[in-house]
């Protein structure tokens, strides 16, 4: 299957959503080394949400959910409002961390997750399941 038979995206539409994830990858970056951000604490939490994986351990349902849960930019906007709001520079650079991560796994192919398993995300299937296409 391809396009939104199986819930996912191809062809410019796909292209133009891993360009996004890129651009939110640069953008974060950018302004994470802009607001003087320790880049020991970057390397630390940049791969943090992939803990998330561990949620594959209870099934493929509860995996994506979790996966998802943390693999939005709603979490990470949400953090970066509530530092900007309570004034706590911390939590501004953890959510541009978080948002650098998202950007990154957007920019490779890996999208959000539906409940078939790991491999079948909205923007096209990847690993196994890319094979088995």
């Amino acid at each position: 299957m391809t396009g939104s038979a199986n819930g996912s995206v191809d062809g410019g539409a796909r292209t133009l959503l891993r360009l996004e994830g890129f651009a939110l990858l640069s953008g974060a970056v950018a302004l994470y080394g802009r607001a003087g951000g320790d880049w020991k604490l970057f390397a630390a939490l940049f791969l943090a949400p992939d803990l998330s994986f561990l949620g594959y351990l209870s099934g493929g349902r509860i995996g994506a959910a979790a996966y998802n849960s943390l693999h939005s930019t709603l979490g990470p906007i949400l953090l970066a409002a509530f530092g900007i709001a309570l004034a706590a520079p911390l939590a501004s650079l953890v959510a541009l961390i978080w948002l650098a991560h998202v950007g990154f796994d957007r920019a490779l192919g890996y999208g959000l997750k539906h409940g078939a398993g790991f491999g079948f995300t909205h923007l096209g299937r990847i690993g196994r399941a890319a094979k088995e296409a």
